[in-house]
Protein backbone atom coordinates (compact mmCIF):
# COMPACT_ATOMS: atom_id res chain seq x y z
CA UNK A 1 0.00 0.00 0.00
CA UNK A 2 1.45 3.00 -1.37
CA UNK A 3 0.99 6.04 0.49
CA UNK A 4 2.01 9.63 -0.17
CA UNK A 5 2.10 12.97 2.74
CA UNK A 6 2.29 16.62 1.61
CA UNK A 7 3.63 18.80 4.24
CA UNK A 8 4.90 22.12 4.34
CA UNK A 9 1.95 24.47 3.07
CA UNK A 10 0.66 27.74 3.66
CA UNK A 11 0.17 31.37 3.46
CA UNK A 12 3.37 33.55 1.94
CA UNK A 13 3.91 36.95 1.17
CA UNK A 14 4.76 37.84 -2.19
CA UNK A 15 8.88 36.83 -2.74
CA UNK A 16 8.75 34.59 0.52
CA UNK A 17 9.90 30.84 0.60
CA UNK A 18 8.39 27.46 1.60
CA UNK A 19 9.48 24.22 2.00
CA UNK A 20 7.08 21.21 1.13
CA UNK A 21 8.08 17.65 2.16
CA UNK A 22 6.60 14.82 0.88
CA UNK A 23 7.05 11.45 2.76
CA UNK A 24 6.09 8.22 0.82
CA UNK A 25 5.67 4.79 2.57
CA UNK A 26 5.63 1.51 0.42
CA UNK A 27 7.00 2.95 -2.30
CA UNK A 28 10.93 3.09 -3.18
CA UNK A 29 12.08 6.62 -3.73
CA UNK A 30 14.49 5.26 -6.63
CA UNK A 31 11.37 3.56 -8.52
CA UNK A 32 10.11 5.09 -11.71
CA UNK A 33 9.30 9.07 -11.47
CA UNK A 34 8.81 11.12 -8.69
CA UNK A 35 7.23 14.71 -8.39
CA UNK A 36 5.66 17.96 -7.48
CA UNK A 37 2.23 18.89 -9.68
CA UNK A 38 0.08 21.91 -9.10
CA UNK A 39 -3.47 22.56 -9.31
CA UNK A 40 -4.81 26.50 -9.07
CA UNK A 41 -8.94 26.82 -9.34
CA UNK A 42 -10.42 26.82 -12.63
CA UNK A 43 -7.15 25.04 -14.00
CA UNK A 44 -5.45 21.77 -14.93
CA UNK A 45 -2.74 20.25 -12.80
CA UNK A 46 0.75 21.10 -14.12
CA UNK A 47 4.36 19.64 -13.47
CA UNK A 48 6.64 21.93 -11.61
CA UNK A 49 9.42 19.40 -10.62
CA UNK A 50 10.10 15.89 -11.25
CA UNK A 51 13.26 13.49 -10.67
CA UNK A 52 13.40 10.27 -12.41
CA UNK A 53 15.27 7.25 -11.08
CA UNK A 54 18.84 8.06 -12.66
CA UNK A 55 18.38 11.57 -10.75
CA UNK A 56 17.89 13.34 -13.29
CA UNK A 57 15.78 16.48 -12.39
CA UNK A 58 13.30 18.46 -14.64
CA UNK A 59 11.03 21.65 -14.43
CA UNK A 60 8.58 23.85 -15.13
CA UNK A 61 10.30 26.90 -17.09
CA UNK A 62 8.15 29.58 -14.88
CA UNK A 63 9.88 27.36 -11.55
CA UNK A 64 13.32 26.90 -12.97
CA UNK A 65 15.97 28.94 -10.89
CA UNK A 66 13.25 29.42 -8.03
CA UNK A 67 12.00 25.72 -6.81
CA UNK A 68 14.49 23.34 -6.24
CA UNK A 69 13.23 19.52 -6.01
CA UNK A 70 15.58 17.18 -3.75
CA UNK A 71 15.21 13.84 -1.92
CA UNK A 72 16.39 12.30 1.65
CA UNK A 73 16.36 8.33 0.61
CA UNK A 74 17.01 7.67 3.81
CA UNK A 75 14.06 9.29 5.13
CA UNK A 76 11.69 8.56 2.18
CA UNK A 77 10.80 11.76 1.45
CA UNK A 78 11.25 14.38 -1.38
CA UNK A 79 11.49 18.28 -0.39
CA UNK A 80 10.53 21.25 -2.70
CA UNK A 81 12.04 24.53 -2.06
CA UNK A 82 10.00 27.09 -3.39
CA UNK A 83 11.95 30.67 -3.22
CA UNK A 84 10.35 34.18 -4.33
CA UNK A 85 7.17 33.13 -4.44
CA UNK A 86 4.90 34.90 -6.77
CA UNK A 87 1.06 34.82 -6.63
CA UNK A 88 0.41 32.82 -9.83
CA UNK A 89 2.50 30.34 -7.71
CA UNK A 90 -0.83 29.80 -5.22
CA UNK A 91 -2.24 26.90 -5.59
CA UNK A 92 -2.80 23.31 -4.52
CA UNK A 93 0.64 21.20 -4.45
CA UNK A 94 0.39 17.68 -4.91
CA UNK A 95 3.97 14.96 -4.55
CA UNK A 96 3.31 12.41 -6.97
CA UNK A 97 5.28 8.69 -7.67
CA UNK A 98 5.10 5.65 -9.98
CA UNK A 99 5.60 8.33 -12.99
CA UNK A 100 6.37 6.79 -16.35
CA UNK A 101 7.15 10.06 -17.92
CA UNK A 102 8.52 13.00 -15.78
CA UNK A 103 6.29 16.08 -16.39
CA UNK A 104 3.12 14.12 -17.38
CA UNK A 105 0.24 14.15 -15.01
CA UNK A 106 -1.51 11.40 -16.47
CA UNK A 107 1.75 9.13 -16.24
CA UNK A 108 1.75 8.70 -12.64
CA UNK A 109 0.07 6.27 -10.33
CA UNK A 110 0.35 7.47 -6.94
CA UNK A 111 -0.62 10.90 -5.26
CA UNK A 112 -0.70 12.86 -2.69
CA UNK A 113 -3.77 14.77 -0.88
CA UNK A 114 -2.02 17.82 -1.38
CA UNK A 115 -1.36 20.78 0.66
CA UNK A 116 -2.28 24.53 -0.05
CA UNK A 117 0.21 27.52 -1.06
CA UNK A 118 -1.01 31.04 -1.10
CA UNK A 119 0.90 33.43 -2.22
CA UNK A 120 -0.49 37.05 -1.36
Amino acid sequence: HVQLVESGGGSVQVGGSLKLSCVASGYDLSYNCMGWFRQAPGKEREAVATIDKDGTLTYADDVKGRFTLSKDGAKNTVFLQMNNLAPNDTAMYYCAAGGSLPLMASRYIYWGQGTQVTVS
